[in-house]
């Protein structure tokens, strides 16, 4: 008996291998592939990993939840088609929706659907929803059923409210940096000063407001805080947002707004501790009127 249990075992099969185990099982050893490296196939996105990494879903399985911005029928313009790569489409469409919104191409208070986004950037759907809801997270539109995302109706009290909370956070980090930080680091935060100088010039307050965030982050990336810059950066693109039925900024503002930056490294440079609380207080308030 046990000379038959033991040919019985000898007999056995483990479970036949299936999908990819299956075709690296019957590859030819000299040709099975490589194993992929993780690090080699990491996809750059604003969404959290695991979100963007998500399967796709058909559009008929969605659900109530993805029955949003179908309907197209009798609104606005949306902005005009953008050649976006297919790499990183998240991440690029949610940027040209950020470029349209501080540029005006998409107006407050007007409802805009993902599909007519979608095929206006030349995608699917899909992302466009996906950096919809990101920008709902952020403030600058809200979702509504059925139809799409309307763009949000910021009030003047809310920009000032934006600005006065702006002020109380980044007036001392400057204050304390402008006492420890030396005038060699701050030289060499002219470039980006430059920016947005060569941003208002042109008049284009879209890549102003890039220019300006930009300068903002290096300022304060100085004071090793990362929660502190993730909060401000948030603030300052909140400030960002278009009021209701505002025109564009006049390029004499926009001008103005650019030197204060110079105007601000000089009295960072030169420890003028009085100069930079006026400077700071003054470019929030004058930058949302």
């Amino acid at each position: 008996m046990e000379q038959g249990a033991a040919r019985e075992r000898a007999t056995e099969r483990p479970s036949p291998p299936f999908g990819d185990a299956a075709r690296a099982e019957s590859a030819p050893q000299e040709t099975r592939p490589e194993p992929v490296r993780q690090e080699s196939v990491r996809r750059e996105s604003p969404f959290p990993e695991s979100y963007a990494d998500s399967p796709r879903v058909p559009e008929q399985a969605r659900g109530a939840e993805y029955a949003r911005g179908e309907h197209t029928h009798g609104e606005p313009a949306a902005p005009g088609p953008r050649t976006v790569r297919r790499h990183s489409v998240r991440g690029q469409i949610l940027e040209a929706l950020r470029t349209a919104l501080v540029g005006g191409e998409l107006r407050p208070g007007e409802v805009y659907s993902a599909p007519a986004l979608a095929e206006r950037f030349g995608v699917s759907a899909t992302p466009v929803r996906e950096a919809m809801q990101r920008l709902a997270v952020e403030g600058a539109v809200e979702v509504v059923p059925n139809r799409g995302f309307r763009v949000t109706e910021r009030t003047p009290r809310e920009l000032a409210e934006l600005a006065e909370v702006r002020a109380l956070i980044e007036v001392p980090v400057m204050l304390r940096l402008a006492r420890t930080v030396p005038a060699a680091r701050w030289a060499e935060l002219r470039p980006l000063a430059e920016a947005t100088s060569t941003a208002a010039a042109r008049g284009d307050r879209a890549h102003y407001a890039e220019a300006d965030r930009a300068f903002h982050r290096a300022v304060l990336s100085l004071a090793g805080n990362d929660q502190l810059l993730a909060v401000a950066d948030d603030l300052h693109r909140r400030s960002q947002w278009p009021l209701i039925s505002a025109p564009a900024l006049r390029h004499g503002v926009l001008v103005a707004d650019a030197a204060e930056h110079t105007a601000l490294l000089d009295a960072l440079i030169a420890q003028d501790l009085t100069v930079v609380q006026t400077l700071v207080r003054e470019h929030f308030t004058g930058s949302e009127s």
